[in-house]
């Protein structure tokens, strides 16, 4: 399918044709949720937030005896290898450096730090994660690619717009949070599959679901209040984050607003 005739309904043809940057909580996750906007937006950067590696727990299926660091160089070479298959070359991925699921804890330097890529780069597409309360790394992603936004136009510059990967559950009929917004769906050709079953078999640091293949899902960012919850009753990440909250997750949100000076900022 064409880029136009996907995303036509969700942005002006201007975004469709610029630059894009792609912000990704970690190594991968452009790949699992946007493999074919990847291939449909050549010339784009790919920024991970972290680098994929937390500091004293590897994740199930990591290879035994590693380092953090050893694994975030894994990481990093995986991700290499499986944007290669997508035609994007080493100095179109980026990296803002954070350790994996401690992300939350530099958000306003994660802001800056991503301000002024957006400003070197100036895409007129950021392609970011979901609000969605479910990992602090992905919510920290997408805080950060909000801020750029809303202070870009406090300054007067010329923003670029927000368009979401959704996760594939979004698959089964659920609304992601953030409202019924529309929505674009995309069910991969039997060629794009293979070409994206390649590149996450680039991926053996750890268990990537295959329910995240055949499908791929995008809306246009809605408006977020990040010190309120993505979704209400929800508290725990998970236990693949035993050492976050999502009420420590908005009370890092709220201080970051306030530093950025962003409380009384209407959100783009």
């Amino acid at each position: 399918a064409a880029l136009a005739e996907v995303l036509g309904g969700l942005l002006p043809a201007q975004a469709l044709r610029g630059p894009v940057l792609f912000v990704a909580a970690q190594p991968d996750d452009a790949v699992r949720h946007a493999a074919w906007l990847l291939r449909h937006s050549p010339g784009c950067h790919v920024v991970h937030v972290t680098d994929g590696a937390p500091r004293d727990l590897l994740p199930a299926g990591a290879p035994p005896h590693l380092t953090r660091e050893t694994y975030a160089r894994l990481r990093e070479q995986e991700s290499f290898a499986a944007l290669a298959l997508a035609g994007l070359t080493e100095d179109q991925q980026l990296s803002l450096g954070a350790v994996a699921e401690e992300a939350s804890r530099e958000l306003v330097t994660l802001t800056e730090c991503l301000l002024a890529l957006v400003k070197a780069l100036r895409p007129s597409l950021l392609v970011v994660p979901p609000y969605d309360g479910t990992h602090p790394d992905q919510d920290t992603a997408a805080f950060i690619s909000h801020a750029v936004v809303a202070l870009m136009e406090r300054g007067g510059r010329t923003a670029p717009l927000l368009l979401e990967m959704l996760p594939a559950a979004a698959d089964g009929g659920a609304v992601p949070p953030g409202g019924a917004r529309p929505q674009a769906h995309v069910t991969l050709s039997g060629e794009e599959l293979a070409l994206k079953q390649r590149m996450l078999a680039c991926v053996t640091s750890r268990e990537v679901l295959s329910s995240e293949w055949e499908h791929e899902h995008y809306r246009r960012a809605p408006r977020y209040d990040f010190t309120r919850p993505a979704r209400e009753g929800l508290v725990l990440y998970g236990d693949a984050v035993p050492r976050m909250t999502t009420v420590h997750w908005r009370r890092l949100a709220r201080h970051a607003l306030e530093e950025l000076r962003l409380v009384q900022t209407p959100w783009h």
